[in-house]
């Protein structure tokens, strides 16, 4: 038994000795040149050497840059073209009167179109109904209204410079020849000229026919609301 243990550890000497040179072998390998420490302990780690990735952080703008991705739009101020404009004022307009091609069969004037004219040189709005007058001589306190009758819808009328307006009165027609008479049995009534207010400020305007009187009947008169398009 102690023979087999004696030869056991001669046969172990020899595989000893071959791990010792081969680790002696791989310190001197890995060890350069004048190193004091290990090429394990110099070795970069993996953080080192593995590449950045590219950051999707995006950079902080240079105080008192302008952002590269800012259009001249953005910068612009102006007042987009589809803004409303404001309401047109009494001396913004120019107004006239012509008689109107569509009209009730009868003696009188039947129908007139105004238009309102925008004098200005800013674009200015309209919008809704007018009211109707006789004009009286002398002072607008003796005017004589007329009884409106609506037609059709308000919606605003954007005027630029040079651009119009319309409305359409519609009267209760004179009847017959020389002075006519009224259906109803009234009197006619001519007027040289009315006189029409404007919503919102935009004032009363006195309004001539370009030819003859404002006949009509019974003070009554059917108008349309303020028109981007004239009417017939």
């Amino acid at each position: 038994m102690q023979q087999n243990t004696q030869y056991a550890k001669k046969a172990l000497r020899p595989a000893v000795a071959v791990v010792s040179a081969a680790a002696a072998a791989l310190v001197i390998t890995a060890c350069g040149p004048g190193d004091d420490q290990p090429a394990t302990t110099a070795a970069p780690s993996s953080a080192a050497t593995a590449p950045t990735a590219p950051s999707t952080t995006p950079a902080a703008p240079v105080k008192g840059a302008t952002p590269s991705a800012a259009p001249v739009t953005v910068a612009a101020s102006s007042t987009p073209s589809g803004a409303a404009a404001p309401t047109c004022t009494p001396g913004d307009l120019k107004v006239d009167a012509h008689q109107a091609k569509q009209r009730p069969n009868g003696t009188g004037i039947g129908a007139a179109i105004v238009a309102f004219t925008n004098g200005s040189a800013h674009p200015c709005t309209l919008e809704g109904f007018p009211t109707v007058a006789g004009a009286a001589n002398g002072s607008p306190d003796h005017n004589a209204p007329l009884a409106v009758t609506r037609t059709g819808s308000a919606a605003p009328v954007k005027l630029a410079p040079g651009g119009k307006a319309w409305v359409k009165l519609t009267f209760v027609q004179v009847q017959g020849e020389a002075d006519g008479y009224c259906v109803s049995g009234a009197t006619p009534v001519a007027y040289p000229t009315l006189v029409l207010g404007l919503p919102g400020g935009a004032g009363a305007h006195q309004v001539a026919l370009d030819d003859g009187l404002f006949a009509e009947c019974d003070n009554k008169v059917t108008t349309t609301a303020l028109l981007a398009t004239s009417p017939s």
